[in-house]
């Protein structure tokens, strides 16, 4: 009995001790962009500190993932010139290609950077036009270690095995998005389940389908229209729950697909993934032509309508909010006792995360800049990419300053991953694995 009761211990441990070094989805373990791992890299250059680097194929500003020694990135390589993503904050031409894309999922050896397999998930003319900065990869994929599921919007999802073979695939009617700026929602999966949201312009929906197969287990339509964010899995103390936010509104379900609380004040475009910490999950939405550019910490339990009334930050179910502190693309980040929140033209607030009470405001990461892909930290630290390729580290906490800057000389957008003792950033036109101790 003993000998049973150790190994069933063991069963339960060792997935929260893989939790720790793997980086299965957009922004890692509950899409906080926080990693507990030590020895993880402070300082790099794009020779400085370079395990390895390889040339992608394409364009994406998908996010690369982790599962064991393993590395995945999905990308769309055209057959003919194609105008390349463009930096800055502005509202943008869409731009729509003719020309026949692979649409790619690369899998690479961690501690080398060989390309282990690629695989390409569909061919043909993508069927929608994308926003200036946007890309026909821009849905980061996700694995829940014996599949790996990769979005390419309005394309399809396909479902690999971990050594690129394709078991199943899902294909909807595409659907065009506000401006014709394109797709970039990835989707979520949890205990056997995915989860699928396309907010668009014609016909909204969420959509839960068996991991295993890929057959639908509910559907529902949305109100919304076109919006950017990727859906959360919340588990808290009395349930666990999807949580979407949405133009105008964000709605919460029950697994079953019944919605459970809707909260209104959004602004008029969400791209911001949430998260949860300290029991609350943090919702956000920024778009910056929109008088609303909310923060809200929402406690759990919620039922019904829990929007704020009228002057109000808080309520029964709403911990505190802040109705302009929200950045447009990127997510905020929760470390230790605290939330920043990096706008996307490269200013940081600090707030208590539990209260959000203010502890600094208005501070320069970097001038010159925008940002896109969402911050990250390890070590204690904040580390904050812009769209020239150079991160800007900030020690934790009350005081405001910058430790220093790394620069990788390209334009990046993609948010970074990290990995056993690695962190992995998208440039461009290259995937980066940057390890403490280590020359190009």
């Amino acid at each position: 009995m003993r000998t049973l009761s150790s190994l069933l211990a063991l069963t339960l441990i060792l997935p929260a001790l893989r939790g720790e070094h793997d980086w299965p989805q957009f922004r890692g373990p509950g899409a906080r962009g926080v990693s507990a791992q030590e020895g993880l890299p402070e300082r790099w250059s794009a020779t400085e500190n370079v395990a390895w680097s390889v040339e992608l194929p394409g364009v994406g500003w998908s996010s690369p993932i982790v599962w064991g020694d393993r590395v995945f990135v999905t990308t769309a390589l055209s057959s003919g010139d194609e105008p390349q993503p463009q930096r800055g904050l502005y509202m943008g031409v869409s731009k729509r290609s003719e020309s026949e894309h692979a649409f790619l999922v690369l899998c690479f050896d961690l501690a080398s950077g060989e390309m282990l397999w690629d695989r390409a998930a569909h061919e043909g003319v993508p069927p929608h036009s994308i926003h200036g900065k946007n890309t026909y990869a821009s849905e980061t994929p996700v694995t829940d270690g014996e599949r790996v599921y990769a979005y390419f919007g309005n394309v399809g999802l396909f479902a690999l095995d971990m050594q690129g073979e394709p078991l199943w695939e899902r294909r909807w009617e595409p659907a065009d998005t506000r401006f014709g700026w394109g797709t970039a929602a990835s989707p979520a999966v949890h205990a056997g389940r995915l989860y699928v949201v396309s907010d668009n312009e014609k016909a909204s929906w969420l959509e839960a389908l068996d991991a295993k197969t890929g057959e639908t287990l509910w559907r529902k339509e949305r109100e919304e229209k076109s919006n950017w964010s990727t859906p959360f899995v919340w588990q808290n103390e009395k349930r666990t729950e999807l949580v979407t936010p949405g133009t105008g509104t964000v709605r919460s379900y029950g697994l079953d697909g019944k919605v459970l609380w809707t909260l209104k004040g959004m602004s008029g475009i969400t791209s911001a993934t949430p998260y949860a910490s300290h029991g609350l999950v943090y919702v956000t939405s920024g778009f910056v032509m929109s008088k609303e550019r909310p923060i809200y910490a929402i406690r759990p339990g919620a039922s019904g309508d829990v929007s704020l009334e009228a002057g109000s930050t808080a309520n029964e179910f709403v911990a505190w909010s802040h109705p302009q502190g929200a950045p447009y693309i990127p997510s905020t980040i929760v470390v230790g006792e605290r939330l920043y929140s990096l706008l996307d033209n490269g200013v940081l607030a600090c707030y208590d995360a539990e209260t959000g009470a203010t502890i600094y405001d208005k501070k320069r990461v970097r001038a010159g800049s925008g940002y896109s892909a969402s911050p990250w930290s390890y070590g204690n630290k904040l580390f904050f990419l812009d769209e020239d390729g150079m991160t800007t580290v900030v020690p934790a906490g009350e005081e405001f300053a910058v430790e220093r800057e790394n620069d990788l000389g390209e334009m990046c957008m993609a948010t970074p991953a990290i990995g056993e003792g690695s962190l992995l950033i998208r440039t461009l036109t290259r995937l980066y694995c940057i390890r403490a101790g280590k020359e190009g």
